[in-house]
């Protein structure tokens, strides 16, 4: 393992590690007594000679018989024989009745996350091979690569393997690990993906929050190869500059491509304001599309330059881009104040709501955000808003939105709905994986 750069100050975004305006609101939300996640109740001791084997409560088999592949601690009546964190575990129900293989994990509310729902599978190398070699298969069959090489190639449960996430950037793999299931098959998971896709480098970033609610120790650092000093992707026949070892999530948003390249296709002629913009992917492609303008904001100046790099690697015209580094609600109220106004404004902020226990309080900053937003857009403007939080559902973001709008005093429709690319699939027995959101709004003149 190389030794860990220095984490750089990251933008108020998905999962980030920094960014005045995103980290200062949720430690304001926490002491002013947001709900926090509250530990794991334990479930009693069963026969310590058996095989490792969850049983459930009475009745509690319900959502698994739907095939959602989490098992809370509260549905657990006991547990036989002595599994540590990441063993393989078989799930009974209190009949006795085989449900499922799983991961467990001691110290993790979510106790148990499935691996299989047959009894006969073997949980080895050949079924992590199988799985990652269908998850690749799938993406594949889509044509998926057709514009971009940049892509998520294992997307957690949606892929049969909760907690792995992988994501590719050209020849460079980058794997997150987020609970003690894929932690446990840690060395066989990079061995398949080096024999499956023979990257240049295999790296590892397994640094969220989340790991710590798992028990588990935060990791930054190469795995397998030598990580290239310059990481880029293409993407539509833009090129952007990558850092896998200290950017946010895993360098770069490729859930958000789709999403770009239809951002592009309506920027022409229009002043544009990109908030959040991390290292300039909705810019890039609003320049590309025929901007007049674009004014793009993020927390973090590392974030900036970088972008700004992003302009000179397409040969964009960086005289209509203007850079600036605030936090972005700050900003955005200056803005009101100047009465500066836009045609079309990108909203894509962080977090706000990890888990529904802090929807109420992140209601309350996507709502701000956005009425800010109404207000800055000319008549016929158009807004892009986001939200990536999973514990902000469809409905209630977009009855935020809907108070936003009627606070604005403005009338606005639904052009789109927006979610992530198809790279990013999500199960229908598991919702959880739908958590980006995003609503395309047209103000009436």
């Amino acid at each position: 393992m190389s030794k860990e750069k220095p984490r750089s100050p990251s933008t108020p975004h998905r999962q980030s590690q920094g960014g005045k305006d995103f980290r200062k609101r949720v430690q304001r939300s926490k002491e002013a007594g947001a709900p926090a996640p509250q530990p794991a109740s334990k479930p009693r001791a069963g026969n310590p000679s058996a095989k490792p084997a969850i049983i459930l409560k009475a009745e509690r088999e319900k959502s698994l018989q739907r095939r959602h592949p989490w098992i809370f601690s509260g549905a657990v009546d006991c547990i036989d024989g002595k599994p540590a964190s990441g063993d393989t575990v078989a799930v009974h129900d209190v009949a006795g009745n085989f449900i499922a293989w799983a991961a467990y994990s001691a110290d993790s509310q979510i106790t148990v996350r499935v691996w299989s729902w047959h009894e006969k599978d073997v949980i080895d190398k050949a079924f992590f091979r199988q799985r990652i070699a269908d998850a690749l298969a799938a993406r594949t069959a889509l044509s998926l690569d057709r514009d971009s090489n940049g892509m998520r190639i294992v997307h957690g449960e949606s892929d049969g393997l909760p907690g792995l996430i992988v994501d590719k950037y050209g020849d460079v793999l980058v794997m997150q690990l987020g609970s003690a299931g894929p932690e446990h098959w840690r060395e066989t998971i990079a061995d398949i993906l080096q024999e499956l896709c023979t990257p240049a480098c295999i790296y590892e970033r397994s640094d969220s929050d989340g790991r710590e609610r798992e028990g588990l120790p935060k990791r930054n650092g190469i795995v397998r190869g030598t990580l290239p000093e310059n990481v880029e992707v293409l993407e539509n026949g833009l090129r952007f500059a990558v850092d896998v070892a200290a950017g946010q999530k895993t360098g770069y948003y490729l859930d958000q491509r789709d999403n770009r390249a239809f951002t592009g296709t309506l920027a022409a002629d229009r002043d544009v304001l990109n908030c959040f913009c991390y290292t300039g992917g909705f810019s890039l492609y609003a320049l590309r599309g025929g901007a007049k303008s674009v004014l793009s904001i993020d927390s973090s100046l590392e974030a900036l330059e970088l972008a700004q790099r992003n302009v000179e690697l397409n040969r964009l015209d960086a005289s209509k881009a203007e850079w600036q580094c605030a936090d972005v609600f700050e900003a955005l109220r200056k803005l009101r104040d100047q009465n500066r106004k836009f045609d079309l404004i990108v909203l894509d902020p962080p977090k706000f709501a990890p888990t529904a226990a802090f929807a109420e309080k992140a209601s309350r900053a996507y709502k701000d955000i956005n009425l800010l937003g109404f207000k800055l857009l000319r008549p016929g403007g158009l807004l892009f808003t986001y939200s990536c939080s999973g514990g902000i559902s469809d409905d209630l973001f977009q009855k935020i939105i809907a108070g936003a709008a009627l606070d604005a005093g403005v009338d606005a429709q639904i052009v789109r709905k927006l979610h992530a690319a198809p790279d990013h699939p999500v199960l229908l027995s598991f919702p959880e994986g739908a958590y980006l959101k995003g609503l395309v709004l047209r103000v009436a003149g």
